[in-house]
């Protein structure tokens, strides 16, 4: 097929589903009227709903697409538990907020003993 006869092709499928929506027919009825195969008719239907925006109206391809996105805050507790880091036999609490260069020192110190 040519890209002339299958933008001839797209057009006609684009008037039949057009069609169809305005007929208020349901898919069976529409199709038996006109001679087509139900299944032709809705992937159709699917394929220029994709090419419309949500009022109806045609898209233009190049045109970028936005999905609406909500993004809710979520409030996680941290419990100021203690982490507890076994070194050897030892056992070193860190909580939040810890110094972390003397936690290395420690570490460092611990791991060499034990």
């Amino acid at each position: 097929m040519t890209k002339a006869e299958l933008e001839q092709h797209h057009e006609l499928w684009r008037a039949r589903v057009a069609d169809f929506r305005a007929s208020g027919l349901s898919g069976a009825a529409w199709c038996a009227a006109h001679q087509v195969k139900e299944h032709q008719l809705w992937y159709w239907a699917g394929k220029f709903k994709a090419d419309t925006d949500h009022e109806g109206r045609q898209r233009d391809s190049a045109e970028p697409r936005f999905i609406p996105v909500r993004v809710e805050e979520s409030v996680v507790e941290v419990a100021d538990k203690p982490l507890p880091i076994r070194v050897g036999s030892a056992v070193i609490e860190v909580t939040s907020g810890y110094n972390s260069d003397l936690l290395r020192d420690v570490v460092r110190t611990l791991a060499s003993l034990c």
